[in-house]
């Protein structure tokens, strides 16, 4: 059996430091924190010798307490409603991308639309002494004093999306007014004339943006929105189903159905086809963020494009004018431009 070093039973059983390995190589502690570091210093024979040994007896660099040193960890924290959506996961690459071109990592969790889970994550990510906070709030957050503790410590806190305003906090958002003014102006300029809007928690701006907008498009035609066309749902694949449901037994079906999100909006397509309806004839419908499911569903779903890769890599580039003292603490909400297009399931007039 072959005989162990002496230095490999001692990894086994602690961690191998810097000053093991000068002593192992016969050089300056100094020598190999600068080389660990790639410092020019160094020469490069030298720094291979010192990472070859390093990989060799699993040493690790003390990245715990260098952060305590500078007081800086370079990770962001970013809270998000759910992780399995396609337009959060546009946003959290775009907001990778740019946090790992000025070095920085990103520590992600999901509140599961729970404001409990949202502040136990709020607290986790201020025990790990994250540089900065990214949230899109849950459905049912009411308060926001589960960040106090960041905003007093003057740690940034950004908003994206879902937002909740608060003096000391940024946020990144699109014009979700305008966005539903759009889908249903375009609705009535098909000519439909009983239009649905399904929505989510109108605690959060989104939704309760967008039915603003649905509603000044409304008034500018003389129909009034009233309770009959505004349907509250999680805009979940289930609440699709049931929404057709619903439809189906209404005695004045409407002919243009606004849904504020791609998802629910195809599911709901997908049973009032399997009831015989038809998509745009009988009902055009319209969806809200321009998921690659929409364009896969036939006829396929005019949507609200929402530039979620762009919302992310701008809330990372915010929060870091912050952190590095380019910009002050405090700013006017980032608005981003969002776009209608156009597809077959609205088109009842004209070319089709």
């Amino acid at each position: 059996m072959p005989a162990t070093s002496p230095y490999t039973e001692r990894n086994m059983e602690k961690e191998i430091t810097i000053y093991d390995l000068a002593k192992i190589l016969a050089l300056s502690p100094a020598t190999v924190s600068r080389a660990l570091n790639d410092h020019p210093a160094i020469n490069v024979k030298t720094k291979a010798l010192i990472a070859e040994k390093a990989a060799e007896l699993g040493y690790r660099s003390n990245t715990f307490a260098s952060h305590l040193r500078t007081r800086k960890t370079n990770t962001l924290g970013v809270i998000v409603p759910r992780l399995n959506s396609n337009f959060m996961s546009t946003v959290l690459a775009g907001m990778e991308e740019v946090a790992n071109n000025f070095g920085y990592n990103l520590l992600i969790s999901q509140s599961l639309e729970s404001e409990s889970k949202e502040q136990a994550n709020a607290k986790t990510m201020f025990n790990s002494r994250v540089d900065g906070l990214l949230v899109s709030v849950a459905y049912d957050t009411e308060s926001i004093d589960h960040f106090a503790a960041f905003i007093s410590r003057n740690i940034p806190v950004l908003f994206f999306d879902r937002v909740m305003e608060h003096p000391q906090c940024g946020s990144v958002v699109i014009d979700n007014e305008q966005a539903g003014y759009d889908a249903a102006r375009h609705l009535l300029d098909e000519g439909c004339r009983r239009i649905m809007h399904v929505t989510g928690d109108l605690r959060r701006n989104v939704y309760a943006d967008r039915m603003d907008g649905f509603k000044r498009a409304l008034s500018e035609a003389g129909i009034e929105a009233d309770s009959a066309s505004i349907l509250s749902t999680d805009l979940s694949q289930d609440a699709g189903k049931s929404i057709a449901d619903h439809i189906d037994q209404m005695p004045a079906k409407p002919d243009g159905l606004f849904i504020a999100n791609d998802l629910c909006a195809v599911t709901c397509m997908q049973a009032l086809q399997e009831k015989s309806y038809t998509i745009p004839g009988d009902i055009a419908i319209v969806g809200f963020n321009n998921d690659p499911v929409s364009q896969v569903i036939t006829p396929q779903l005019t949507t609200i494009f929402y530039p979620g890769y762009q919302m992310g890599k701008t809330a990372i580039m915010a929060i870091l004018a912050q952190l590095n003292g380019t910009k002050p603490l405090i700013q006017d909400p980032i608005i981003l431009r969002s776009a209608l297009i156009i597809r077959r399931s609205s088109k009842r007039l004209g070319d089709s």
